[in-house]
Order: C-alpha cells, then sequence, then structure tokens
C-alpha cells in the first residue's frame, strides 16, 4: 500500500472519531441546558447525574492526601 493511502486513511478515521465526539459534546451540552442532566455537588452516585462541585460559597474539607502539597508545584 502506498504510503499516502495510508495517511488518507488515518486522517479519515480521524475526522470521523472527530466528528463522533462533537455531536456526543454537542448532545451533553443539550442534555445540561435543558435541566434532563443535572449538577450538584459531590455525592458519588452514577444514575445519570453528573456531580460537580461549585465554588458559590461552599467549603468542602480537603483529603488528607492533599493536605502537605506545598503551595506552588514548580514555577517560580
Amino acid at each position: 500500500m502506498k504510503q499516502t493511502t495510508i495517511v488518507a486513511i488515518v486522517l479519515g478515521l480521524l475526522v470521523i472519531v472527530s466528528s463522533i465526539q462533537a455531536f456526543q459534546l454537542s448532545k451533553l451540552k443539550e442534555k445540561v441546558t435543558s435541566g434532563q442532566l443535572s449538577l450538584e455537588s459531590s455525592s458519588g452516585s452514577s444514575s445519570g447525574n453528573v456531580n460537580v462541585a461549585s465554588g458559590a460559597g461552599k467549603t468542602s474539607a480537603l483529603p488528607d492526601n492533599i493536605k502537605n502539597l506545598p503551595a506552588m508545584v514548580g514555577g517560580c
């Protein structure tokens, strides 16, 4: 097989996969905006609700494994 044919096939597959992902993302966005998918603070369930911790005045205790992290990792 020619190298250009292989590149064209791989490029075509990448376009197809990215199109499918864009379609799935648009459907997910529609579900969130229509209220079919609720955004709640963490509850650990997988019953169709997306659990997102909102920073609107809510504070939560840090897990033990990240309490001892330095204030800055890398950088200046």
